[in-house]
């Protein structure tokens, strides 16, 4: 260990320790996709684990929409607009040429300068980098910096673990971010960085007040204070308050720490911020000489501004890498309401400062899992569009849309306003048509499908509050029952039998599952004549209720229906596996008979206090409000999407599915918006091209249910696997790329695509991209597994092991890189079997079979 004095002011005296520490260097990271200085705008990718919030890296290099306080915060960047929001800046000094500190962040956009004030964005003041782009491969981020006038350029490179299969380690408190500086002189560079942040605990944007001129300034901070520590080789920032209320949402604590052999400086405080003199104090500080003295004058505010900066010499066309970290701990999370709840992560990670101390020597080993499971992704045959759709939709459980309560169990808005949760209760009608979950953290997915059968669920009739209330003991208290919800909820507990293998999930479950089926055959109920067919008042997903028969509803009944029966079959339970067939059957038959028009399937409306049905052409007949009718419903086969990925077959005539598929496309895809009417939300304009949810080919109702003329992520991807699955694989990539192309940086967020909110939890509908595509089907209670019989590389994961397969013409490569398989058959979608007598694939092994 070698002590240098670092700098000798009047007020003190800075003393640094340089040891030889273990500085962790990240790996060449993966491009799926760049993005040029024009489409930057938008962009922020969530840094943070599933359900512990998140900081965002934007488009530029800066750090934004900062959601790390259990609350939504688009654009919240802790301060009232100005030049001391949190950042990072870089100080350079060539051997024989004059000293610059620039901010590590790209250009401003014209558009951003006007501002009644002068201050149109954060760090409007500061120096920043002449150009920028951004390279992405979700959780991987990258920002390129470059500037003439500078000596070196930059790349910013930020993550946070992402393992499929290992929840825990895919829900760490912790933003990593590195800066790779590269010197392509003929000379050394001194180079430090510094990371600056106000300490805004108690500050997390849900109370403000409005100064003088109208602008918005967030409240809470009460006599906050910052800590300098050393512990081993990581030294940071512990930023704390022992003032804030211990219940508010901002309480916590948070660490902005640093591994490295480069010379450490820091100051826990900067002058008081009087006519913006706490930046200028700052900004001749560390553009002295790179090096932070600290200040020993009282702390007079109450969110003071500490720096932790790193200095080394950058010898000529060498590249030096300074790593920071921030973790966090803010434990108050609030139910739908105000009631706190708690958070998961906070049980396992209670210090901020701890948690460095704990995870930072773990990120060489997680970011090598990570990029494990993204290479793997990448050097499948999938489209890029399909390996950009399915990865990047995975920030939205990241996001504050997902969160996860002490006991663990996963919950879920449907997704986040600017600042507040949208839409509350893990939404069964929404999250039925995500699949991210189940595939990629089977874990979690159980933890949902607990919350719905024995929390939700009332135990005396089988109704199941589609929005579950919180705490868990109240969760079946509140609005009532969806159909489609409670339908999905049935087919997604056979699913995750069948994926976990688990037959006491089937067996604990399984009293709760009748119960859910069995509701929907109360007297003048779903179907209260229990034909099989969906005749009754059904609540749904477009949150209205639909009279009489209806696709949307009908085939997740009868695909519920056959779910049902097979897990009946299972449980010996033969009279209930009876009563499923028949009704299924009956419904199956009623169905493709009488709601398929020849091309696709429609809606018999009924009399709400009848049950009769309308006649749609007697223009005296009073026809309820906000319904379907012979419209072309988007996603009017989404049981039948559940069906697939389930391994359940077709639920109608597979002639009639793949026509209306085709129908769909050819009356609902728009290829230029510009002239279209819209009343409602506009997810698409101009001309973008996107899947209308609604046309009326035979004519409109007067008034239709509200959505119709919305294209909304979710329902666009439902539709483009059940393309998929019929073979329209040119048709789905369309609607694929449309959606994609629509989220391209600049227009919206390529991590966030929205419905009602930010990061909505349907868009993870997504993943079924993945199974569609390879014909990937796995039974953990079969011990199956099939792909299809089309040559190429494709992954795959069953949410507990994931690996690739390799498909050739006469032999296949099964290789699981994370978990193990158990398996008694291997199938390939033509037909070809090999039995295998409960062969064991773990980790890093593969099984290879030949015909």
């Amino acid at each position: 260990m070698t002590i240098n004095i670092l700098k000798l002011t009047g007020m003190a005296l800075f003393i640094s320790a340089i040891t030889n520490a273990q500085e962790w260097k990240s790996q060449q990271w993966p491009v799926l996709k760049h993005y040029d200085e024009q489409h930057l705008y938008q962009l922020a990718l969530p840094l943070g684990g599933i359900g512990t919030g998140s900081v965002s890296l934007g488009g530029r290099g800066e750090l934004r929409d900062w959601e790390i306080m259990n609350v939504p915060g688009k654009k919240y960047s802790t301060i009232t607009v100005g030049n001391d929001a949190p950042f990072f800046a870089i100080y350079t000094k060539p051997s024989d040429g004059k000293a610059i500190t620039t901010m590590l962040t790209g250009p401003v956009y014209d558009f951003e300068y006007l501002h009644a004030e002068g201050r149109p964005v954060n760090h409007h003041g500061l120096p920043r980098f002449a150009h920028a782009s951004f390279d992405a491969a979700y959780p991987f981020g990258q920002v390129n910096l470059s500037d003439d006038e500078l000596p070196v350029s930059v790349k910013i490179k930020g993550f946070n673990p992402l393992i499929p299969g290992d929840e825990e380690k895919s829900g760490l408190p912790i933003a990593v971010l590195s800066y790779e500086v590269t010197n392509a002189g003929a000379k050394p560079v001194e180079v430090a960085i510094c990371g600056s942040i106000r300490n805004f605990v108690g500050k997390d944007g849900s109370r403000f007040h409005l100064d003088w001129k109208g602008d918005y300034a967030p409240d809470g901070a009460n006599h906050n204070r910052n800590e300098y520590r050393e512990q081993g080789d990581i030294k940071g920032i512990y930023f704390y308050s022992d003032s804030v209320t211990k219940n508010e949402t901002g309480y916590g604590n948070m660490s902005l720490t640093t591994q490295t052999d480069g010379l450490v400086s820091y100051r826990t405080s900067s002058k008081p911020n009087n006519w913006a003199n706490s930046m200028l104090n700052f900004w001749d500080d560390f553009s002295a000489d790179g090096v932070m003295t600290e200040r020993t004058e009282p702390v007079t505010e109450d969110d003071p501004m500490a720096s932790l900066a790193v200095k080394k010499t950058i010898q000529a066309g060498k590249t030096e890498t300074f790593t920071f970290y921030l973790t966090w701990n803010f434990p108050n999370r609030r139910s739908w309401s105000e009631q706190v709840v708690g958070n998961y992560y906070s049980q396992k990670y209670p210090d901020s400062w701890k948690s460095a101390l704990e995870i930072i020597p773990q990120i060489p080993e997680l970011e090598r899992k990570t990029l494990q499971f993204v290479n793997a992704l990448l050097a499948s045959s999938y489209p890029d569009v399909v390996k950009e759709a399915t990865l990047f939709n995975l920030a939205t459980l990241r996001s504050q849309t997902v969160f996860r309560l002490p006991d663990g169990h996963m919950m879920g808005w449907e997704g986040v306003m600017d600042r507040n949760g949208s839409c509350a209760g893990s939404c069964t009608h929404v999250w039925n048509y995500e699949v991210a979950t189940p595939l990629l953290f089977g874990n979690l997915a159980l933890t949902m499908r607990d919350v719905e059968l024995n929390y939700a669920t009332r135990a005396d009739n089988g109704l199941m509050n589609f929005r579950a209330a919180l705490p868990l003991s109240e969760a079946n208290k509140g609005r009532g029952a969806a159909a489609d919800g409670q339908m999905g909820c049935i087919m997604k507990a056979y699913r995750d039998w069948q994926l976990s293998g688990d037959n006491e999930f089937l067996k604990n479950n399984w009293g709760q599952i009748k119960k859910v089926l069995s509701y929907a055959w109360v007297e003048k109920g779903w179907d209260g004549n229990q034909d099989g067919v969906m005749e009754g008042s059904q609540h749904n997903t477009m949150d209205v209720n639909y009279f009489g028969p209806n696709p949307q509803m009908q085939f997740w009944y009868m695909g519920a229906l056959k779910a049902a029966e097979q897990m009946a079959i299972a449980m010996k339970d033969k009279d209930f596996a009876k009563k499923c067939h028949d009704l299924y059957e009956r419904g199956s038959k009623w169905t493709d008979a009488n709601l398929f028009n020849g091309e696709y399937y429609e809606h018999h409306i009924t009399d709400p206090q009848t049950f009769e049905f309308l006649d749609m052409s007697d223009p005296n007949v009073k026809i309820p409000d906000f319904q379907l009718g012979k419209g072309c419903l988007v996603d009017q086969l989404v049981g039948q999407y559940m069906a697939h990925l389930c391994g359940l077959g077709y639920l109608g005539d597979k002639e009639h599915i793949k026509t209306t598929l085709q129908s769909v496309m050819k009356y609902n895809f728009v290829t230029d918006f510009s002239r279209h009417f819209n009343n409602m939300r506009s997810y698409v304009m101009g001309d973008e091209a996107g899947l209308l949810m609604a046309s009326w080919p035979k004519g409109r109702l007067e008034v239709p249910f509200p959505y119709f003329p919305e294209v909304m992520t979710g329902f666009e991807y439902a539709a483009a696997v059940g393309m998929m699955y019929e073979g329209m694989e040119n048709e789905a990539l369309t609607v694929v790329k449309a959606i994609r192309d629509r989220h391209n940086g600049s227009k919206r967020n390529p991590f966030s695509e929205p419905e009602c909110g930010h990061h909505y939890a349907r868009s993870m509908a997504s993943w079924a991209l993945v199974p569609a595509l390879s014909g990937f089907h796995y039974s953990g209670v079969e011990k199956s597994m099939t792909f299809t019989a089309k040559s190429g590389v494709y992954f795959w994961s069953n949410g507990y092991a994931w690996g690739t397969c390799t498909v050739g013409e006469k032999e296949v490569n099964l290789k699981v890189l994370h978990g193990s398989l158990t398996l008694n058959k291997f199938r390939l979608s033509d037909g070809r079997e090999k039995k295998l007598k409960n062969r064991t694939i773990s980790e890093n092994t593969d099984l290879h079979v030949e015909w």
